[in-house]
């Protein structure tokens, strides 16, 4: 069972105005990988992360060819690291965009001031801490 937890959600929240940003990892559909530092990833709800795509480089090409993601986090003060691994999902309107972009961290939207963002959401399949399964959808 996949529950975000609410350490998940303020250690997240956080991240960006802690220093220490998010990794988002994609492959493309060949497996090209690559990495991106994320500073607008949140927790959605229970079962999802979001993030504000403002880029329009790599990451949002290889999510078009391949909805495969994980993201990390790791906070080297607390010793906190989570893994979250999940399939994406591209929002370019509606109403779950609109909320997304509503909750994105303001500094990140700022270098959006046009808005043309796209909204990804993920739906997290497994979360390790440690190398250990934490959850685990079933």
């Amino acid at each position: 069972m996949i529950r975000l937890t609410d350490e998940m959600r303020a250690a997240l929240d956080s991240a960006l105005a802690d220093r220490i940003p998010a990794l988002v990892g994609t492959a493309s559909a060949a497996g090209e990988p690559d990495m991106a530092y994320k500073g607008s990833l949140l927790v959605w709800d229970d079962e999802h992360l979001a993030f504000w795509e403002r880029a329009h480089g790599t990451t949002l090409r290889n999510m078009e060819e391949n909805p495969h993601i994980v993201a990390l986090y790791r906070n080297p003060e607390t010793r906190v690291m989570w893994k979250f691994f999940g399939r994406a999902r591209l929002l370019r309107d509606g109403e779950v965009r609109e909320g997304i972009m509503a909750r994105t961290n303001p500094l990140e939207l700022s270098r959006d001031p046009e808005r043309k963002g796209i909204a990804v959401l993920i739906e997290i399949d497994r979360v390790l801490q440690a190398g250990q399964v934490l959850m685990q959808r079933d």
